[in-house]
């Protein structure tokens, strides 16, 4: 029923993917597996309720808190994660990063840690630094291909009285790992019993695989907490701008949205975010499990491939994400000679690991959220790249 096997031409659409990867790979003439956008268009039907919209020709200050939105938030909680969510506790956002960053000021104070596990986002390690708070980093370990956190290491970090917020990613970004039940209860206790605030970046939580779910933060919590979240990577709309959460305690949520509306002066949202949302979870759930099919053996595609070819790696594909986090440490590649060689021969841009700290040193993060051909054509390139190095 839907074609994601198509190449779309995403040149001169302003796209950051495409047009700007010379901006962090020093050349413009790169076949791009980068940034967490996908080279599919949207769903039909969000495509049909923007033209909808559109048609209407008018486009004054708009509310996010209508009865259109609201509760399709609530449908797609309840209906996907089996999670009732009152939506009193709803707030906007011009996106996930934007809320994170303002629940940081208003949770910590400049000097203050906060607390992550790494390798991580490398926009969580700007936004901490760039409000002048200090970040703490948990590395997870990798134990037969999996990802695992030590509960007593992530204890000592958040009963320093110094750390005051633990910035989750649920599922984790760039490893793809999925917290189980077991984890995410572990952590809130511990958050508890410590007085830390969480805040949740959930934004990859539709794109779980394997047999494994996604569980809400606001399932297991037991103190301060804010989810964020967005509708941007499952359904590849994040030029729309448009992001939305869950604040349980009401003195916090009306202090965020203050900050939204009196400070930033963020008083109308993006209508076609709200359109598409509205669109997406009232009637896009055929065309998003359709995409996870895809996805699933895209990445299938890459492990079976990279296997084949190196078979000291024994890499698994990740429980979550579009984002294949590939550890090349056994095969004792040097980081910067790879990207040296991907970027002047084979023409491609692939994400060094080194961009999600420390951690990422010997891994690369490899977008496969685009049709096959060019999958396979960017692993095709990685393979020749690793053997001009062996």
């Amino acid at each position: 029923m839907f074609d994601f096997a198509t190449v779309i031409d995403r040149h001169g659409t302003w796209c950051t993917q495409w047009d700007y990867v010379a901006d962090r790979f020093g050349d413009a003439d790169l076949l791009p597996f980068t940034i967490s956008d996908m080279d599919f268009a949207t769903a039909p039907c969000i495509l049909d309720a923007l033209s909808k919209r559109l048609s209407h020709g008018v486009f004054g200050y708009s509310r996010w808190k209508n009865d259109e939105f609201l509760p399709a938030i609530a449908h797609w909680f309840a209906h996907r994660f089996h999670t009732p969510i009152d939506t009193n506790s709803i707030v906007y956002g011009p996106s996930v990063i934007y809320m994170v960053a303002e629940m940081i000021r208003q949770w910590s104070a400049p000097g203050d840690g906060i607390v992550v596990h790494t390798p991580a986002y490398n926009a969580f390690f700007k936004t901490i630094e760039g409000n002048q708070r200090q970040i703490v980093g948990v590395p997870l370990e990798k134990q037969d291909g999996q990802w695992f956190c030590d509960m007593d290491r992530l204890e000592a970090a958040l009963s320093q009285p110094q750390n005051s917020v633990l910035l989750l990613c649920s599922p984790q970004n760039p490893t793809g790992k999925v917290w189980t039940r077991d984890e995410l209860e572990t952590m809130a206790a511990l958050c508890a019993k410590h007085n830390v605030r969480v805040i949740s970046d959930e934004i990859h939580m539709d794109m779980t695989w394997n047999g494994h779910s996604h569980i809400p933060w606001c399932d297991v919590a037991q103190g301060p907490w804010a989810l964020f979240t967005s509708g941007s990577k499952s359904f590849n709309i994040p030029a729309f701008t448009g992001a939305y959460g869950l604040i349980a305690d009401a003195g916090a949520r009306d202090s965020y949205l203050n900050a939204l509306k009196g400070r930033d002066g963020l008083s109308s949202p993006s209508v076609p975010a709200l359109v598409a949302h509205i669109a997406a979870y009232q009637h896009g759930e055929a065309w998003l499990d359709a995409l996870r099919d895809y996805l699933q053996a895209n990445m299938r595609y890459i492990e079976e491939t990279l296997n084949a070819a190196f078979p000291a790696l024994e890499w698994q594909r990740p429980q979550a994400t579009y984002l294949a986090w590939i550890d090349l440490r056994p095969l004792n590649i040097d980081d910067r000679q790879l990207q040296d060689v991907l970027i002047k021969q084979q023409k491609v841009a692939i994400m060094p690991g080194y961009t999600y700290g420390e951690e990422g040193n010997g891994f690369i993060r490899l977008n496969a959220g685009c049709p096959r051909v060019k999958l396979e054509d960017g692993v095709n390139r990685l393979i020749a790249a690793i053997r001009t190095l062996q």
